[in-house]
């Protein structure tokens, strides 16, 4: 296991009283789940991987599926992050394969959406979150839906330092939440939970992470390390 995530959990065991108070998942890179699984099931914690194949099983060589993911313990997995979307070439109907995947497997997915600093500067912000939404509602059903998990992370704002203003975080995730009541009903709507991410600190944690419609946080770069995670979620204590 990598050091640094041997540590994390390590120093985590003594947050045990703080942690049974919040709900934490740590999503890691797939060759460490099994590693880190009897570490993290001494602690209050979820956790899950970073990526998944868009097939139950088949003859791709490389690719983990979610039942691989299952069994090695994982509650979670993130589906549709910008960089997979950007780098990998992951289009909204391939992350929506990926979504079907994970939840068909009993996993909760994670759903990925945001816009890039040239879509926002465009007025696009709600068109491009919302097509990316879409593409998953439209291959699923109510009941998959529900209980299920979308953060939405501005491309632009992760790990540069760069948060969008309150006002406009309060409008893209109440535009989710009536998107969601629009698609199903307001009880669905409500079990699903909205989270934000990008460039989430803890001096920042308690005014980001308690907007109305927000429910939590995709942490990216301050999860690394103890000393800059734990403020994020003691601060919601």
């Amino acid at each position: 296991m990598s050091a640094d995530i041997s540590a994390m959990l390590t120093a985590l065991q003594k947050d045990s009283a703080v942690l049974n108070q919040v709900d934490v998942s740590l999503c890691v890179p797939a060759v460490f789940l099994s590693s880190m699984r009897p570490l993290c099931e001494k602690l209050p914690i979820a956790w899950g991987a970073q990526n998944v194949c868009d097939k139950a099983e088949g003859a791709f060589t490389g690719e983990i599926s979610a039942q691989m993911l299952c069994d090695v313990g994982c509650s979670y997995v993130i589906v549709g992050h910008s960089e997979r979307r950007l780098y990998y070439g992951e289009d909204s109907a391939w992350v929506a394969q990926k979504w079907l995947a994970a939840r068909q497997t009993g996993l909760t997915p994670i759903l990925c959406v945001g816009e890039s600093l040239e879509e926002r500067e465009k007025g696009q912000t709600l068109a491009v979150v919302m097509a990316q939404l879409d593409a998953v509602l439209n291959v699923t059903t109510t009941k998959d839906f529900a209980h299920t998990v979308i953060a939405y992370e501005p491309v632009w704002a992760i790990g540069t330092g760069l948060t969008p203003t309150t006002n406009e975080i309060l409008s893209v995730h109440m535009a989710l939440r009536n998107h969601l009541i629009k698609q199903y009903d307001s009880t669905t709507s409500q079990t699903v939970r909205l989270l934000y991410g990008g460039s989430v600190k803890g001096d920042n944690a308690a005014q980001l992470l308690t907007l109305t419609n927000v429910d939590g946080g995709l942490i990216g770069g301050a999860s690394l390390k103890y000393d800059t995670f734990s403020p994020i979620y003691k601060a919601l204590i």
